[in-house]
């Protein structure tokens, strides 16, 4: 078959399963990669068909990467891809300050390791707790549960919520030891309310202890955020900048992950280097021979363009669970708009959702066989089953020999079913395979975001979300101002008719207060909230 079939894609019409696997077959030798695309139903030319909008797409990934305002709505550049090859950065200096940040983070990494940067106690520490939120977690958290040893250096725990009951687990359970923990407090403003709130509600625990979370703590922030000021005025033990071109969902390669990582001796080195040989790999401005290109060339068939069918994450490795929650907060947070670049209403999304196998063939794979076919399956296979010696279940069987069996029965049950899947190989499970697992998503995700015309890089439904908290918390305090004010009880709708509210939200915010504070009290039948009569109580009850 000559390189011009294969760019067309015209073999993807071949009856025969073992030519249309060699036929959708990528592999990557240098970075032990393997893609497969045969399970699912391309047609016959759609590379063709596609055309025009790849070639789009790799100009505009091309621009993306030489400096070009990506992010139109906040006037930004973004730039996560100059984080695993500095000299591709648009200018010198910020490719110094790229390379610069990697050697700080190896350099305050390896003083806490050794010793040198201590407690105030002059303890060593043994645990790291990160205080972040979406992307500012979810990249440290995947990639910490993927790549640290079995006995880290330093444990590491999260506060990635705003959840009370969730501070109060992590924080009881250090105990004692926060005084050996070492606090890394990510926001890029250093407004986030939940990274706030858990820094608060950290600092009281230490506090309680008689201890100061000053003396435990690492800001990584903006220059001159409130954060950043924050660290500088109570002298925190260090500061690491973030900037404005990294995206939450895409800052994984950037302080934001490399320094939990490096804290737990995790191959910071090896994670940038796989990213960026990922990177170059996808440059490649061929679909066929572009494995970024070929995923999105599979979710914009499965989904005709417009994200019909969900996106379910099967990766058949322990280590890569939290993985399908990385890539939920990367591809829905990108791809999940309203509006294309023309501003037409267009509600662009693709859908994720995921386990592990071969746990899932116990719970969800009966509904994918048989129930609504509206899904495709990305399977992620890792070659190499452990580092130690293997251990014989049956003879000449190993535990590996059956997950990889479950693997391949599971894809080949769906297929005789009709049911679509690709695969995504690797070698083994190392730092530099997780990097160029990053990286690919990362890519896929940018060139699809290109072929049905949106914007993969701003998020204003998460800004609209966070407004619409705001005003919760104003209306919850204008009813506690009202309430103080005026003590004899009131129904919902008259209180609500006061404060020129909706009753609904009014009644919610009762319904949590009076959960939760002593001096609210609804009283009347529960089950009819239009008849509650709301009182506060000064002394409490």
């Amino acid at each position: 078959m000559n390189a011009n079939e294969q760019e067309t894609g015209s073999k993807g019409a071949s009856e025969d399963p073992w030519q249309r696997f060699q036929d959708w077959l990528y592999v990557n030798t240098d970075l032990g990669f393997y893609l497969d695309l045969s399970r699912m139903n391309l047609a016959a030319g759609i590379i063709d068909t596609l055309r025009p909008q790849f070639d789009r797409a790799f100009a505009a990934m091309a621009e993306l990467e030489s400096g070009a305002i990506a992010n139109p709505d906040e006037q930004r550049m973004v730039g996560h891809y100059w984080l695993r090859r500095p000299e591709l950065a648009p200018d010198e200096e910020l490719g110094n300050a790229i390379r610069n940040d990697i050697g700080r983070v190896k350099e305050f990494a390896r003083s806490v390791l050794d010793g040198v940067t201590a407690s105030p106690s002059g303890d060593p520490f043994r645990h790291v707790l990160v205080l972040g939120i979406g992307g500012s977690a979810l990249g440290p958290q995947f990639v910490a549960d993927a790549l640290a040893p079995v006995n880290p250096p330093l444990s590491i725990a999260f506060l990635d919520n705003t959840d009370p009951d969730g501070f109060d687990r992590v924080l009881t359970g250090l105990g004692d030891e926060l005084a050996a923990t070492l606090v890394i407090v990510i926001s890029k403003s250093g407004g986030t309310a939940e990274t706030r709130n858990a820094m608060i509600e950290t600092g009281a625990a230490y506090a309680a202890l008689g201890l100061d979370l000053a003396g435990h703590a690492v800001a990584v922030t903006q220059p001159a955020s409130k954060l950043d000021r924050l660290a500088v005025e109570q002298g925190w033990l260090g500061r690491f900048a973030m900037y404005d071109w990294i995206g939450g969902r895409t800052s994984e390669t950037s302080v934001v992950g490399l320094l939990p990582a490096a804290l737990q001796n995790i191959d910071i080195d090896g994670l940038l280097a796989g990213a960026g040989t990922m990177d170059q790999a996808t440059r490649v401005a061929e679909v066929r021979n572009n494995p970024a290109a070929l995923l999105a060339l599979a979710w914009y068939s499965a989904g005709a363009g417009r994200g019909a069918k969900d996106m379910v994450i099967l990766p058949y490795k322990d280590r890569l669970l939290l993985f399908s929650r990385y890539l939920q907060q990367l591809i829905m947070e990108s791809l999940g708009k309203a509006l294309d670049l023309d501003g037409n209403r267009v509600q662009q999304g693709l859908a994720v959702y995921g386990n592990k196998g071969s746990t899932d063939q116990h719970a969800y794979v009966q509904q994918l066989r048989e129930g609504i076919d509206n899904f495709f399956v990305t399977f992620i296979e890792v070659l190499r089953d452990r580092s130690g010696s293997e251990v014989w279940v049956d003879d000449g069987v190993t535990a590996g020999d059956h997950l990889s069996g479950f693997f391949q029965g599971t894809r080949a049950a769906l297929a005789e079913n009709g049911r679509e899947s690709l695969t995504i190989t690797v070698d083994e499970l190392s730092a530099r395979s997780v990097g160029a697992l990053i990286a690919l998503f990362e890519r896929a995700v940018g060139l699809y975001a290109t072929l049905v015309n949106i914007n993969a890089y701003h998020q204003p439904g998460v800004e609209a979300g966070k407004l619409a908290a705001s005003a919760v918390l104003d209306l919850q305090r204008r009813i506690c101002d009202w309430l103080a004010a005026n003590p004899s009880p009131l129904g919902i709708a008259d209180l609500a008719q006061r404060l020129g509210a909706e009753p609904e939200a009014v009644y919610l915010t009762l319904r949590h207060l009076a959960a939760n504070r002593r001096d609210i009290m609804l009283d009347g039948d529960l089950k009819q909230p239009a008849g509650l009569m709301v009182r506060r109580e000064a002394n409490g009850d």
